[in-house]
Order: C-alpha cells, then sequence, then structure tokens
C-alpha cells in the first residue's frame, strides 16, 4: 500500500510541473552564480541540474562570477585588494588574478558539465560547453576622483553569435571578463554580464544564484514576488543588505530593459534552480516588469471608461449588470488597464478576510486587443494585490470563460466552497461556475 501511495505521489507530482515544462521548452534562461558557489561545493550539483533543463529544451547560458577566487590569487600573490565604493580597482596584478581565477573556473564548469558517468542524473547528457570572446567591454573609468583602471563595464554582448551555438543544442558559458576592440580585457562584474546578455539575447529569464537569504522586508515577512516598481521602492527605502540590495537593482534594470521574469535564488537549498522553477511558490523573490502608467488601481474618473467597457458584456448576460452607482461605490476594488490615457480592461477585487478569501469580478479586456496577454496582465495584478492583503485564495463564479481560469491555475469547486457570506448573494438562476486557485 505504501508502494502505491509513493507512485501516486510521483505521478502526480509529474503532472504538476508538465505545465512548467511546456511553457518553458525553446526559451531562454540566463543563470548567474557567484563565485561563492563554487566555494561552497555546489558546482557538480548544479551542472546536473541545469543539465536536465537542457535536456527539457530549455536554452541555457550560464554566467560565473569569481571574486573569492580572485581574492584568493591575491593571497596567493600578495597583492592588496584594493576598492572604491564597493568597487574594485583592477590594477594589472589584479587582472592578471582574475584572469587566472576565470580560466580555473572555467575549465572547472566545463568539467562538471562532462559527468556522464552511469546512474547519476547526467548520464547520457553529452553536453557541449561553449565560451569565447562574447563580450565587449569598456573602461568604467574615473568614479569620484578614483581610477579604476582595468575595472570594466559591458558594452555589448554578441547575441548573434550565442543564438546559433544554443538553437545547435549546446550550452553558452559567460566569464566576468571583457575585450576591448583594442585588445584589452577588463575586469567585469558578473551581475553587469549577466543582464546585458539576458537583454540582448531576448531572455525570459534571469536567474541569479545568490549567497545571501531569501529577501525579507522592514517587518520580517518573506520577499516572495515583487514588481518592478514595488522593487525600486524596496531599493529606496534601503532596508536591504547591500549584497541583496545590488542582486535586486540588476533585476530591476534587466525587467525595465524587457527580460519577462527575474530570480533572486538562495543556493544554499539543494535543487534551488528547480524549486524556484518547479514549485508554485519557489524558494526565492521573483521580479517582474510591470507598467504603473497602464495597469493601475482605479480611481473614480475611470468609472465611465469602466462602464464603456464593460457594457456589452451586460448586454449579452456575459457579466451581471452593475450600474453607475455601484460602479462608483466600488471603484476602489477595480484595477485598470489602459493604453494612450484609454482603458482597454478591468477587474475588481472583492476580499473576504475572515476566510482569506478574495472574489475575482468583471474581468474584461477589450475585445480590440484580446490575445495580446492584457488578461494575463490583469489577473497577475489582481493576484498580486490579494496576496498584499492577505488572502490566500482568489476565486471567480463564470458562465462563459472557465477554460481560460482552468489554464491559469483555478480548479472546480463548489459553491459551499465559497465563503459564507458569498453563498448568501450566489445567484442560482446564473447557475455560475466556481473556480478557485490557491495564491
Amino acid at each position: 500500500m505504501e508502494n502505491d501511495t509513493d507512485y501516486a505521489s510521483f505521478v502526480a507530482w509529474l503532472r504538476s510541473v508538465a505545465p512548467y515544462v511546456h511553457a518553458f521548452r525553446g526559451k531562454t534562461f540566463v543563470v548567474a552564480f557567484p563565485g561563492e558557489l563554487v566555494t561552497a561545493g555546489g558546482l557538480a550539483v548544479l551542472a546536473q541540474d541545469l543539465s536536465l533543463l537542457h535536456a527539457l529544451g530549455i536554452r541555457v547560458v550560464v554566467v560565473h562570477g569569481s571574486r573569492p577566487q580572485v581574492e584568493e590569487q591575491l593571497a596567493l600573490r600578495n597583492v592588496e585588494a584594493r576598492f572604491h565604493n564597493g568597487l574594485r580597482i583592477t590594477d594589472p596584478a589584479a587582472l592578471e588574478c582574475a584572469k587566472e581565477a576565470a580560466g580555473e573556473l572555467r575549465l572547472d564548469i566545463e568539467a562538471a558539465f562532462s559527468q556522464g558517468l552511469p546512474n547519476t542524473p547526467m548520464a547520457h547528457a553529452a553536453i557541449r560547453v561553449i565560451s569565447g570572446n562574447f563580450v565587449t567591454a569598456r573602461p568604467m573609468g574615473v568614479i569620484d576622483g578614483a581610477d579604476l583602471q582595468l575595472t570594466g563595464i559591458v558594452r555589448k554582448v554578441a547575441a548573434d553569435a550565442i543564438h546559433p551555438i544554443l538553437n545547435a543544442g549546446g550550452i553558452v558559458l559567460l566569464s566576468p571578463l571583457g575585450f576591448s576592440p583594442t585588445g584589452e580585457a577588463f575586469n567585469l562584474a558578473m551581475e553587469d554580464v549577466a543582464v546585458t546578455a539576458a537583454i540582448a539575447l531576448r531572455a525570459e529569464k534571469l536567474i541569479f544564484l545568490s549567497e545571501t537569504p531569501l529577501m525579507h522586508d522592514a517587518a520580517g515577512t518573506d520577499i516572495r514576488e515583487l514588481s518592478s516598481h514595488q522593487a525600486e521602492a524596496v531599493l529606496l527605502a534601503n532596508f536591504l543588505p547591500p549584497d541583496a540590495a545590488f542582486y535586486l537593482k540588476n533585476a530591476v534594470k534587466a525587467c525595465n530593459a524587457g527580460v519577462s521574469r527575474a530570480h533572486i535564488v538562495p543556493f544554499a537549498t539543494d535543487g534551488s534552480v528547480l524549486l524556484e522553477l518547479f514549485t508554485h511558490d519557489g524558494i526565492g523573490t521573483m521580479i517582474t516588469y510591470e507598467n504603473l502608467e497602464s495597469l493601475r488601481e482605479a480611481t473614480i474618473e475611470d468609472v465611465g471608461g469602466i462602464l464603456k467597457l464593460i457594457e456589452p458584456l451586460e448586454a449579452d448576460g456575459t457579466l451581471v449588470k452593475r450600474g453607475r452607482e455601484l460602479i462608483e461605490r466600488e471603484i476602489h476594488y477595480f484595477s485598470v488597464i489602459e493604453h494612450d490615457n484609454v482603458i482597454f480592461g478591468c477587474a475588481a477585487l472583492y476580499p473576504f478576510p475572515k476566510e482569506r478569501m478574495g472574489e475575482m469580478a468583471c474581468l474584461t479586456v477589450n475585445p480590440e486587443v484580446q490575445a495580446q496577454g492584457d488578461g494575463e496582465r490583469i489577473l497577475k495584478h489582481i493576484e498580486t494585490r490579494a496576496r498584499e492583503s492577505g488572502l490566500t485564495k482568489l476565486f471567480v463564479l463564470t458562465t462563459r470563460t472557465s477554460h481560460w481560469f482552468m489554464r491559469r491555475g483555478f480548479v472546480l469547486a463548489t459553491v459551499d466552497d465559497l465563503p459564507k457570506d458569498r453563498q448568501h448573494m450566489y445567484n442560482w438562476q446564473r447557475k455560475s461556475l466556481v473556480l478557485i486557485k490557491n495564491l
């Protein structure tokens, strides 16, 4: 009987990750990790996890850091490490140490991806890791009166050269070194290389495996998901430790430049990449891009636009008729999405705090812009509002769009599963389907 339970659990788990597999296939992920991960002995296991992503059809670009390895080389050569405002001053001797560290790490990473013993996760993997002069850089120059010498910043990542390698099934490895057209080498920040690569490659995800623990807000609550604008507010509040703030700053930069999602994932947990990508809550912090000008909470000035949007759906029976007075009274529950000051979509969140549940109602997108993902963006926004309000479940009542919601994680439920107050208001003549999603 125990075996039957184990089998059922395994099958249920495999089915639960299938949607992620379908969603991620063919997408580009940039995975960046600091030298501390290697020092902590995590390289072999990371290579196994990334080879699994590769086997699932994900295009993987790996970026490594080298800070502790550079420090080790400096100590071996009795060269003093010099910094200015947290930035390494790279003189010729320090650059030699950076080259030595990067070369050793590159060989270690290539060796880790070459594992292939039977009865290990790398059996039959046969992965080819390709590295090269893909990063063009320039000197950072003089900052606040200090010449940072051979410390550089990324000018360009050669996406046109990397794409064919990824298309051919290779993994691309980028080191924190860049080269100028005049043949000079520059010491770079791993985070700078990773962000620029993710932007240039139009990556679906940028994943920072960090030595820092999961971020917490000022009250000590886990920070699991932030819009880029919320992340900017967190940075301005200045309560994060410096290393965590630096990761978050770079994640925001990537999202604001077109990367769909950025993740900051503590590497201390075994299998952290897989847990972040293939479980609902993950174990790190996810940052998503959200344009506040187009997706926001509604104001009284939006009532006319909302009415214009929902009236056709009220007329054909898709939505329950509300009327101007009700919309005005409940406007603080609504969120809207707009383009060029015209409202193209809306939804409302009605909280039921006692049961820690929320109802999403009146989700509407203008037919002219449907299939552009605005409905999904509004749903994500409402989910974020619900989480921030301490709600753990979101439910909808629908007569015509149940499949749309089910594809986005809602499951069929019954009227009895609704909050008591909402059960009393259920319209038995409409016979709406009840769908619930765990947040």
